[in-house]
């Protein structure tokens, strides 16, 4: 789960088991109709990032990158 919001919309980061793809589920509440969209993940990330959901998932790639290495760039 990447994000649920105050009206119940929740976004899920998953991956297709037969292609190894990662995407971004939308699932809108049940009083916006309950509809269901897929978003490739590369879409998802180079969509605007304003949003609580995109913030979300940019929050959570941080964390998994973020293991306390030097970067590549400031190794002499």
């Amino acid at each position: 789960m990447i994000y649920v919001s105050s009206n119940g919309d929740r976004w899920l980061l998953l991956r297709d088991p037969s292609d190894g793809r990662s995407f971004v589920r939308h699932e809108a509440n049940i009083a916006s109709g309950g509809h269901v969209t897929d978003i490739a993940l590369a879409a998802f990330l180079a969509a605007d990032r304003g949003g609580p959901e995109h913030q979300a998932l940019w929050a959570l790639i941080g964390e998994l990158v973020d293991d306390g290495a030097t970067p590549p760039s400031m190794v002499a």
